[in-house]
């Protein structure tokens, strides 16, 4: 007998964790029937689509703000669906300004509501947790020191591993790499991540493009590979690499390993040396490829008035922000933030990795004890979890 799955996932990376849990689930049973709001991942799961997943993308309060108007209407339509025609079970994937308060409205209506990373409640905001109780009949999360945080607080929780770490090899093949990419493989490679979201390429390309035309200088034969989401990110980005020029860069968004669904990220963070990444996502994708990095992010002073307001904080609980830092408990990689996010610093950070070959070898090695880590077959464990959720509420 067939069973409906509501699923909402917002971004690349929750579209891309989500279609590798629904995989799980299909394998396990393949009487599901997903539907709701996704990416291209999902929709190659089968997932009926209602909304695309960009109907969520949005950078923090002030892009939520200016885009109320469509968040509502999406919002308005998957709940009213769901609460009129009730899927058997709700599974949100990160999202959780959008997704813990469909969740809380599903599961006040008797619809099992299951959460697929955990909020960052142990660096921002930790009272968020009470509504996350009242939302989530189960919480699935990628890390193992999460799982401790949700007992404590008696939500029924299951740490299932990131399925990128089963998604990614432990041993990188950098050759066939670059020979996907046409790139040398005696050539020095940096791979340059400034965002996925509009906000982040405005805030981070011209810092990055500024320290890339320093390393240029210092190594005329240094080739920067940019990955992109999609060509408007591209041509967001085109507009800063026209103010700042930098020789032997190009941008990528398409490559042959693609038509397997991997993420043309995962080619150039596979074939580069060193990696410049904005915090996020992409931080954890390297140091699975065991790339070392330099870690980035800068807010916009109005961001950072109304993130200290809405938390009541100005940093985080943790001395790390980025997810390779936070997992080692420990500076493995460099980060520099806001007013520290210079050319110069970046540009001196990235040199250091790209010549100091035994500081990068220290970084590989713990990058690939963290992949043993968070390696754990998350499709099946997710799966599994999100199936005896579903028994209890039949």
């Amino acid at each position: 007998m067939t069973w409906r799955l509501g699923i909402v996932a917002g971004e690349p990376s929750g579209d891309l964790i989500a279609a590798r849990v629904l995989a799980g689930l299909q394998q396990a049973d393949p009487s599901v029937m997903p539907e709701g709001i996704g990416g291209p991942q999902l929709a190659g799961q089968g997932v009926n689509i209602w909304h695309p997943m960009h109907a969520l993308t949005v950078f923090g309060y002030v892009d939520a703000l200016k885009r109320l108007p469509s968040l509502i209407h999406t919002y308005r339509d998957v709940k009213n669906h769901w609460l009129s025609e009730h899927p058997d079970i709700f599974l949100g994937v990160d999202a959780p300004d959008f997704n813990l308060r469909l969740e809380h409205q599903l599961k006040s209506a008797g619809i099992p509501t299951v959460h697929f990373v955990g909020p960052s409640i142990w660096a921002w905001r930790y009272e968020r947790i009470h509504f996350i109780k009242k939302a989530v009949s189960h919480i699935l999360v990628l890390f193992p020191f999460e799982e401790a945080i949700y007992r404590k607080e008696n939500i029924p929780v299951t740490y299932v591993g990131h399925p990128l770490a089963d998604a990614i090899r432990i041993e990188k093949d950098l050759p066939a790499a670059r020979q996907r990419l046409g790139l040398d493989l005696n050539t020095r490679v940096l791979a340059i991540l400034p965002g996925s979201r509009s906000s982040e390429i405005k805030l981070m390309a011209p810092r990055f493009l500024q320290a890339a035309q320093q390393l240029v200088k210092r190594d005329p034969g240094l080739v920067c590979i940019v990955p992109m989401v999609n060509a408007q990110r591209e041509a967001e980005f085109n507009k800063f690499l026209k103010q700042y020029p930098v020789d032997n860069l190009r941008c990528v968004t398409t490559s042959p390993a693609q038509a397997a669904g991997r993420p043309v990220a995962w080619d150039v963070l596979e074939a580069c040396d060193v990696s410049l990444v904005t915090s996020g996502t992409a931080t954890l994708e390297a140091a699975l490829f065991k790339c070392p990095m330099v870690i980035s992010y800068v807010l916009s002073p109005l961001m950072r008035k109304i993130m200290s307001w809405k938390s009541g904080q100005q940093r985080p609980y943790l001395p790390w922000v980025g997810l390779p830092n936070v997992l080692s408990n420990d500076f493995v990689v460099p980060e520099l933030l806001q007013d520290e996010a210079t050319p110069d610093q970046l540009a001196g950070e990235v040199w250091d990795l790209l010549v100091n070959d035994n500081r990068a070898e220290r970084i590989k090695r713990r990058f690939t004890d963290l992949h043993h880590t968070l390696q754990c077959d998350t499709p099946a464990r997710a799966a599994n979890a999100i199936l005896q959720v579903l028994d209890e509420h039949r």
